[in-house]
C-alpha cells in the first residue's frame, strides 16, 4: 500500500492529503457496506463523497489499493481502542477477557466497517485468484494471542494446553461472533462478548 510504502525523500502527505484519503475510506466503507464489494466502484464511492473519480485515482493506484487502506484503517482503530481498554490490566485473566469484550466494544460501534471487512476480505483476490487476506493475515493477532496465554501458564493462572491452538480458536470465535452480529443485527453482541469471555476463561483456568 502507498500508505506504508513512500518512495523514500518523499514528502509526507500534508494534513490536508490526510483528509481527503480519510473522506474517500470513509465513503468506501459506507458504499460498500450498502451496496456490497462488486458494485462499489471507484465513480460510485467518488459520488457518495463529492468529488470526482481522479481525486481518488490521485490518492490510491486503484480499488484494490484503497481496499487495503480501508483493511488498515479499520484494523487500525480497533486495535487502538482495545489496546486502550488493556493498558495497565496485568494478569492474564483480564487481559484475554478485555480482549474479547474491548473488541465487541468497539465494533459496536462500527458495524458498517465490520460489514465491510467482510465483504473486502471474502471478494479481493490477488492475481492467481487466492483471497488477499487469507487466514495467515491474522499472524500478528495469533502472535498476540499466543503471548498472552503463555502469560497464564508461566505465572499459574492457565491450565497447560497448545497456546497457538487456543490463540486460533480465540480469534476464530470472535472473527464467527461478528460475522453473526452482522447477519443478525438484533443478536446482543455484546451478551455474546460476555459469554464468549465467560468460556475462554473456563477453558483455560488452571
Amino acid at each position: 500500500m502507498r500508505s506504508e510504502n513512500e518512495p523514500s525523500g518523499q514528502n509526507p502527505r500534508s494534513f490536508i492529503e490526510e483528509a481527503r484519503r480519510a473522506q474517500i475510506v470513509c465513503s468506501a466503507v459506507a458504499v460498500i457496506a450498502e451496496a456490497g464489494f462488486a458494485k462499489a466502484s471507484l465513480a460510485r464511492i467518488a459520488e457518495h463523497a463529492g468529488i470526482s473519480k481522479g481525486v481518488i485515482s490521485y490518492h490510491f493506484a486503484g480499488k484494490d489499493e484503497l481496499m487495503e487502506e480501508v483493511v488498515r484503517h479499520t484494523y487500525q482503530g480497533a486495535v487502538a481502542h482495545v489496546a486502550a481498554r488493556m493498558e495497565g490490566l496485568t494478569t492474564a485473566t483480564e487481559l484475554v477477557r478485555t480482549h474479547i469484550l474491548a473488541a465487541a466494544e468497539y465494533m459496536r460501534g462500527h458495524r458498517d466497517q465490520l460489514k465491510t471487512l467482510g465483504e473486502i476480505f471474502n471478494n479481493l483476490r490477488e492475481a492467481d485468484g487466492a483471497p488477499r487476506f487469507g487466514i495467515n493475515g491474522n499472524e500478528k493477532l495469533y502472535e498476540l494471542l499466543e503471548r498472552l496465554y503463555r502469560l497464564g501458564q508461566a505465572g499459574g493462572e492457565f491450565r497447560a494446553f497448545d497456546p497457538r491452538v487456543m490463540a486460533v480458536t480465540h480469534q476464530a470465535a470472535l472473527d464467527t461472533m461478528f460475522a453473526y452480529w452482522v447477519a443478525n443485527p438484533g443478536h446482543d453482541l455484546d451478551a455474546h462478548a460476555r459469554e464468549l469471555a465467560d468460556l475462554v476463561e473456563r477453558a483455560c483456568r488452571a
